[in-house]
């Protein structure tokens, strides 16, 4: 797991900390941006890298210009609706493709 600055902890040293995690929301439209006017091949087994899907915010970096990275663990599901998910964890996204999501 990747520990930023502003990683949130509850507990103590004595009794073991532990990260809070935040429930949100991965827009991965916004991250996941196509070329414009690229042409579209639909591959069956891919990833689906449309929509929202929950994800689990433990961190935050800060960029050069100011903006804001979450620290963010998320699963991508495929497009044939196999149960199997890709788990992608200690990803950096953007803060502006999440969002708060009630548990």
């Amino acid at each position: 797991m990747i520990v930023s600055p502003h990683t949130r902890w509850r507990g103590d040293d004595l009794h073991g900390r532990v990260p809070v995690i935040t429930p949100v929301w991965v827009r991965l439209d916004a991250l996941y941006v196509r070329v414009p006017g690229a042409p579209e091949h639909v591959v069956e087994t891919g990833l689906d890298v449309t929509g929202e899907v929950p994800g689990r915010l433990h961190g935050w970096f800060p960029t050069v210009k100011g903006d804001w990275l979450g620290v963010v663990n998320f699963d991508l599901a495929y497009a044939d609706g196999r149960r199997d998910k890709l788990h992608l964890p200690d990803q950096l996204v953007p803060a502006y493709a999440l969002r708060p999501r009630r548990t």
